[in-house]
């Protein structure tokens, strides 16, 4: 079995086994390196990581438009109801959520704020997302942690998607501690280079256990 990713820029992707599709953190609209807009976004789910602006992004529409469920921490899937979103799945970190069959997202912790237009959005996340027999991890922003390693070894990922862009989460040398305590064959360096505040030199990602995959916006990579 296999599962696809498609990265849409930032920190956002698209994660997918051909039935269930996930739109997690998906800015578009405002983002500079995004090759696609919303009305281009075909899920069945939304999950975010947190509330703020750059990973928020265009959750409402796209919701809207695919009639997805969002999964999210409560405050932020309380708010998507009132902005007119019917199906919503709320969690908080050491939670799983099921998206039928041999599917599922679990919320991890991530050092992080959450905030949306100043509203308080819950506690930010990392999330793994299992679908197609195959599980990656969207650490979401965060600082190094030391139960990145308990982490990798609860949930085996095939890929862990690592924030590299400093300044608001690791910059790439804690990330490159991040990986290796992880444990992922392949990682993947995400929130970087965006703006010139989150500006770094992406050789200076260099874990020693894991082979490191940069993606462009559109790029597909499949998680065998």
């Amino acid at each position: 079995m296999s599962a696809e990713l498609t990265f849409l820029g930032h920190s956002g992707i698209l994660y997918s086994d051909g039935e269930v599709t996930v739109a997690v953190d998906p800015f578009l609209t405002g983002n500079p390196v995004a090759t696609m807009g919303p009305d281009d976004v075909r899920c069945t789910h939304v999950a975010l990581t947190h509330g703020h602006e750059d990973h928020f992004g265009d959750t409402v529409a796209i919701a809207k438009a695919n009639d997805a469920t969002v999964v999210g921490a409560y405050e932020i899937v309380n708010f998507v109801a009132s902005q007119g979103v019917e199906k919503g799945e709320p969690g908080n970190p050491g939670g799983r959520i099921s998206l039928g069959g041999d599917r599922w997202i679990a919320f991890t912790h991530a050092f992080h704020s959450s905030s949306y237009e100043g509203q308080y959005m819950g506690m930010p996340c990392g999330l793994v997302l299992h679908l197609g027999g195959k599980t990656i991890y969207h650490c979401g922003d965060t600082g190094l942690f030391s139960d990145m390693a308990l982490i990798g070894e609860l949930y085996s990922p095939s890929v862990a998607l690592i924030p590299i862009g400093d300044r608001f989460t690791m910059g790439p040398e804690l990330a490159s501690r991040a990986a290796d305590l992880i444990g992922a064959p392949t990682v993947i360096p995400i929130h970087y280079n965006t703006w010139p505040p989150i500006e770094v030199d992406v050789s200076a990602f260099a874990p020693s256990k894991s082979r490191v995959h940069v993606m462009q916006a559109g790029d597909t990579f499949t998680v065998e």
